[in-house]
């Protein structure tokens, strides 16, 4: 899964994000375009992700190799932008990079559930 990282509102970078298991919800099939958690960064720069009532914590790899996030655009002879969906006989595709991953943030541990001060009944 890829994510645009923001630090105080602002988009700084891309990354990766590597989990252990899998993510299963009930009510939806797919888990694109789908808010999954928070993701935050320590003082120290370590990444959390908050998931639900559960907490995990991980840390930043850099990659070997960096990966392009592309988007894929199709224009009609005359440069008019044709939805995918609606087949033209005269089209050219273009591929436009959105974004440059560097790095991946790895959550290998299993997920801690966050627990609040609950009173004890009197």
């Amino acid at each position: 899964m890829f994510v645009p990282v923001k630090r105080d509102g602002q988009l700084t970078e891309w990354a990766m994000i590597e989990l252990q298991g899998e993510l299963k919800n009930a009510t939806i099939d797919s888990t694109s375009n789908t808010f999954i958690g928070d993701l935050h960064f320590t003082k120290a720069g370590i990444p959390v992700l908050i998931i639900g009532i559960h907490i995990l914590y991980g840390k930043e790899i850099k990659l070997d190799k960096p990966i392009a996030v592309l988007q894929k655009s199709r224009y009609d002879k005359h440069g008019n932008p044709i939805s995918e969906e609606f087949p033209a006989d005269d089209y050219k595709t273009e591929y436009v990079i959105k974004a440059v991953v560097k790095k991946k943030l790895v959550f290998k541990g299993r997920p801690k559930p966050i627990v609040t001060n609950v009173p004890k009944p009197v």
